[in-house]
């Protein structure tokens, strides 16, 4: 996707945290927790990767989406996280605690981007909003790869399935989802599988459509055509869901605290219906997320916060360097 975005820049690898995920709600908090160790090590060794590549490149600046190694001295260096609350799902004494931790990583960054807005608790809650914020944090509004269309095409009984996260979760929802679409046999269904290396499932019923992925445009195009979302309540896709105004049902993944809380904090606010993974059942379920009021495209951000954020780093980087 980078390089298709942008053919013209170079790129450089960095591994990730070679996380990996439990196929049970009970049990997954409690396997990431048994990973510290291994994200510990990971982070040393981007810290080195960094100080390495640095060497060699000699950046001005570092950009890095929740990644905590990319810090070293004498380099100016930017976190971008929506999460500055870390739902333990252990209750507010660990939140606390788990704050408190969370800050003093990102407190050693030179500045930590909030991707939300600031007024009336964004579209995160008390994810982006704790009673505390980090010393160094600045608000920059809520992001999208995605642009809406001026004038979307949308259909009375098309329902997009928008299936996204990391195995086995995303696989176990899909086959839910296909084995209850082919009963709503009164909606269009179309399917984005969000899994690169997969095929569509044979012989499907002629109201459902399957797309193993999707590129930038493809789903700019599924999400406007859509007179409903179903989907994960992962951050990034609450933020293109608010881009195209959208109803939705969300469907946060079985354990992940982050994403049962912003499910359950936006069906608070009457924006859209969650529903738990074991709970779910689309005939019922599409006709009460419809009577939701749905996302607005104001959540997706104040304009031109971002750039005067961006704009801001910019100038302190020439006033240090002395550039004109």
């Amino acid at each position: 996707m980078l390089k298709k975005n942008f053919p013209d820049l170079p790129q450089l690898l960095l591994p990730g945290y070679g996380i990996t995920y439990s196929s049970s709600g009970g049990t997954f908090v409690l396997k990431l927790l048994s990973q510290i160790p291994k994200i510990l090590r990971a982070i040393h060794r981007e810290r080195k990767w960094l100080h390495d590549t640095q060497a060699t490149h000699q950046f001005d600046l570092v950009i890095s989406d929740n990644r905590y190694g990319l810090k070293i001295e004498g380099l100016k260096s930017v976190i971008l996280t929506h999460q500055l609350q870390i739902m333990t799902g252990f209750g507010p004494g660990a939140d606390s605690v788990m704050r408190r931790m969370h800050f003093r990583m990102l407190e050693k960054f030179d500045e930590c981007w909030v991707v939300d807005t600031q007024e009336n608790g964004g579209l995160a809650g008390a994810l982006s909003h704790p009673r505390q914020l980090p010393a160094n944090s600045h608000y920059i509004g809520q992001l999208s790869q995605l642009l809406a269309p001026v004038a979307p095409e949308q259909h009375n009984n098309s329902i997009l399935i928008l299936l996204s996260g990391p195995e086995p979760m995303r696989g176990i929802l899909e086959e839910i989802m296909l084995q209850q679409a082919a009963l709503a046999t009164d909606y269009h269904f179309h399917i984005i599988a969000g899994n690169p290396s997969g095929r569509a499932p044979a012989h499907l019923p002629a109201h459902i459509t399957h797309t193993s992925y999707a590129n930038t445009q493809e789903l700019a195009g599924a999400l406007a055509r859509a007179r409903l979302v179903v989907c994960r309540s992962g951050y990034s896709t609450l933020m293109d869901l608010a881009m195209f105004e959208k109803k939705a049902l969300l469907i946060p993944t079985p354990g992940q605290s982050e994403q049962e809380y912003l499910a359950m904090h936006l069906q608070t606010r009457g924006v859209a219906l969650s529903k738990r993974q074991g709970e779910i059942n689309l005939s019922k379920d599409i006709p009460e997320a419809l009577g939701y009021k749905g996302f607005k495209r104001n959540l997706a951000g104040t304009s031109g916060l971002m750039e005067a954020v961006i704009d801001n780093a910019l100038q302190q980087l020439k006033s240090a360097a002395g550039w004109h």
